[in-house]
C-alpha cells in the first residue's frame, strides 16, 4: 500500500489524523506529515483516513497486496 497526499490540495482538516494516528500526523495548525508507505496491517484506518477527507488530497494506491507499480491506472481515490 502506498500512500500519496497532495499537499497543495490539503486544508489541514486532520480527520486522517484522527482516525490514522499511525499514518498520518499534524504539526502545528497546518502541517501535515504522513508515511507514505504504512504498514497493511493499517489499511483499514488509512482507507477510512482517505474516505473522510473533506477535500479528497489522499490517494491510495496498491490495494489488494499488490505492489503500487503495478496497479498503475487503478488506483483507489478516497
Amino acid at each position: 500500500m502506498r500512500l500519496v497526499v497532495d499537499l497543495n490540495r490539503c486544508q489541514g482538516y486532520a480527520q486522517c489524523a484522527f482516525l490514522a494516528p499511525e499514518a498520518f500526523t499534524m504539526h502545528g495548525d497546518e502541517a501535515l506529515m504522513y508515511d507514505p508507505q504504512p504498514d497493511d496491517a493499517q489499511r483499514g484506518n488509512v482507507l477510512r483516513a482517505a474516505q473522510a477527507c473533506p477535500v479528497k488530497a489522499i490517494t491510495v494506491e496498491g490495494m489488494n497486496g499488490a505492489p503500487a507499480a503495478e496497479k498503475a491506472g487503478a488506483s483507489h481515490v478516497g
